[in-house]
């Protein structure tokens, strides 16, 4: 399981569009992992919608095709993998009201077929990266509090 947070000055109303729309997942992906979302756009985010992209792991392209398993705007989403690099991956995106802003959980259940090894070298690392990525975004798009004249 893999965990992490980031609190933004913004409502989760505020923020909720920005992941209701799936364009903007190019814009929380480093651009290291070649990311192309395959499904025509704009594509209609609500649950049980499917979800297909490309994504580039250490230079090996992959498929990758996600379900959307629940959606409760403006609360939390969670998107599964149908196909891809892993054999489990549920990921969990909770916006939870904080000091007047949102804190922006990112709750991940995964596995892979590398065993204990693979995941110490390889998997946790770039999982780690990818969300630190992510987190750097984030605070990059909605870290400053919006100034209402």
């Amino acid at each position: 399981m893999l965990e992490t947070s980031v609190w933004v000055p913004r409502t989760r109303e505020e923020l909720f569009p920005f992941f209701a729309d799936a364009a903007n997942l190019n814009v929380l992906t480093p651009p290291w992992l070649d990311f192309k979302i395959v499904t025509p756009l704009p594509i209609e985010m609500k649950q049980g919608a499917f979800i297909d992209y490309r994504i580039g792991l250490k230079g090996v392209p992959m498929k990758w095709r996600t379900h959307i398993a629940a959606w409760e705007p403006p609360v939390r989403f969670i998107d599964e993998q149908i196909k891809g690099p892993y054999s489990l991956w549920h990921h969990e995106h909770i916006f939870q009201p904080d000091r007047g802003g949102t804190n922006c959980i990112d709750r991940v259940r995964y596995s892979h077929w590398g065993g204990p090894i693979a995941e110490k070298l390889l998997v946790r690392p770039d999982l780690e990266r990818i969300f630190a990525y992510r987190k750097e975004k984030m605070l990059e798009l909605f870290g400053k509090p919006v100034v209402k004249v």
